[in-house]
């Protein structure tokens, strides 16, 4: 059944050097594996990624791609230490102070790759498994 598969996220790149480079010094990804098709990379518990090439350079207005944090506020301090810039919101219900946003007790911040993609970091409650 299709719940049960692994699923992965597709983010699209209108310039791949330029998108393969930020991936690698932003947060110190290498490519798993790369081909016409995209650039593939690797993360915990099988997940992954791909970069893909397009000329379409218009994004969602939305996070793309969420990652799982367990300490957000050492995670957002090593990302600005490598030049990562993260987004303010103040929203009714939303409000980053420092970049980050706490709703109960999920903690999130986000930032734009290179390519403008959103990238979302979450740390959820102690006793959820980001995983399952």
């Amino acid at each position: 059944m299709v719940i049960d598969t692994r699923a992965h996220t597709t983010l699209p790149a209108s310039d791949m050097e330029r998108a393969k480079r930020w991936y690698s010094e932003k947060l110190g990804l290498t490519p798993a594996s790369e081909g016409p098709g995209g650039v593939f990379y690797l993360a915990a518990g099988g997940t992954r990624f791909i970069l893909y090439p397009t000329p379409n350079t218009q994004r969602g207005g939305h996070t793309q791609m969420g990652l799982a944090s367990s300490n957000i506020d050492a995670d957002v301090a090593a990302l600005r230490s490598r030049g990562v810039t993260f987004e303010e919101y103040d929203f009714p219900g939303l409000k980053t102070e420092g970049g980050i946003a706490t709703t109960g007790e999920i903690r999130a911040a986000w930032f734009k790759d290179s390519e403008g993609n959103t990238i979302g970091l979450v740390q959820l409650p102690p006793g959820i498994d980001p995983g399952s």
